[in-house]
């Protein structure tokens, strides 16, 4: 029997389909995922997902698997050697961006207990079901962005944390006809 997926997920790209089907609109309670996850968005920002995606790995790597400790010390030496990494999606302002969430993270963590307390509060920790039509944000993106920008995150605007919500699972937002919609 044919396997129905939602439309925007490649069947050329394997990472794609492992994506689709593996991790987005998946509840996400781990910290280290949910840190990735909302750089990963913000770097997408001007680019398809699927390059983002393609560079994941190499993401993984040069961002020492996601170490926000690590990260939040970076030094010029590292943003350089960023920089130079073709693995990456080498703009300045997007690599700074992931230096200042960490940072902006580790203050969170210790206001809030982290990125799940926080996050998932706000749905009361469930996840909200839509019928599938294509949004890109919504009054409760617009809060959280709002907030995490007064927080001292960048690359947060309402249509990445959107998107970021779809990717955690905050959001179910399969297609109404993807074999996925009915995941718990």
């Amino acid at each position: 029997m044919p396997v129905s997926r939602c439309a925007w997920a490649n069947p050329a790209n394997p990472l794609y389909l492992e994506y689709h089907d593996k991790e987005w609109g998946q509840a996400c309670h781990d910290e280290r995922r949910l840190f990735e996850m909302l750089n990963l968005e913000g770097a997408q920002a001007g680019l398809s997902w699927e390059t983002i995606l393609n560079k994941r790995e190499n993401y993984r790597v040069a961002f020492d698997d996601w170490d926000a400790e690590k990260i939040a010390r970076y030094d010029a030496d590292k943003v350089a050697q960023l920089l130079g990494n073709a693995g990456i999606v080498r703009n300045r302002l997007k690599i700074a961006a992931t230096i200042s969430n960490a940072q902006a993270y580790l203050r969170l963590r210790d206001e809030c207990g982290g990125l799940d307390a926080y996050l998932w509060a706000y749905v009361s920790g469930v996840a909200i079901h839509n019928s599938g039509e294509r949004i890109i944000k919504t009054e409760l993106s617009d809060r959280i962005s709002k907030d995490l920008l007064k927080r001292g995150f960048k690359f947060v605007g309402s249509t990445i944390i959107y998107a970021y919500m779809q990717a955690i699972g905050m959001v179910q937002d399969h297609a109404d006809d993807c074999d996925w919609k009915q995941r718990p």
